[in-house]
């Protein structure tokens, strides 16, 4: 895939992720349904497989969460030509999600802090649980359903089903159930 973007496109690119940082309520990554819309479906700057590849190696991988929107930039710039597009791509992405929400995070603790015993803060905090839980679900459902022949890839809604379960109801580590993932994968999928 070959892209030719112009100061236009990477100033919307820029300004999409501005607006992203302010929905990301529990994180970058409740943000992919939007993200998948702009970059896949209306851009066509990614394909899905590069979308979900730019999600799984990066929550495969040791640090942020939030690396698959740097990994998401890298691709639309290298879409574009160049490992240098690749680098521009990383910094308007990364800046566009990290920017507000770090500023109104700052300045939202520092009230929130001082205010905590207030109603009205224990009530936004309670509120915000389920908000987070269902863009969460989206994100999930945008992840399991990118696969060609959802009707024969059962077995893949199976595992989904049964990891949430653990997760839920369990303390496991999140790195086991990876590793039991990555075990499957090789053997039903290779």
């Amino acid at each position: 895939m070959t892209l030719d973007l112009h100061a236009a496109d990477w100033l919307s690119l820029f300004g999409h992720y501005l607006m992203l940082s302010l929905l990301a309520v529990g994180g970058a990554i409740t943000t992919t349904p939007d993200m998948h819309r702009y970059l896949v479906d209306e851009r066509h700057w990614l394909t899905d497989p590069q979308f979900n590849a730019s999600i799984a190696i990066a929550q495969a991988a040791p640090g942020p969460n939030v690396l698959f929107v740097a990994l998401m930039g890298w691709m639309v710039g290298v879409n574009n030509g160049s490992m240098w597009w690749g680098l521009l791509g990383i910094v308007i992405t990364m800046t566009g999600i990290m920017l507000p929400s770090a500023i109104l995070t700052y300045m939202a603790a520092q009230w929130g802090h001082r205010n905590r015993d207030l109603r009205s803060v224990r009530a936004f905090k309670q509120g915000m649980s389920p908000i987070t839980i269902s863009i969460l679900i989206a994100t999930g459902w945008i992840m399991a359903s990118g696969h060609s022949d959802p009707a024969s890839d059962w077995i893949l809604w199976l595992i989904t089903l049964v990891s949430a379960l653990i997760v839920w109801r369990t303390r496991m580590p999140l790195l086991w159930l990876l590793a039991v993932g990555a075990v499957l994968g090789w053997f039903l999928l290779a």
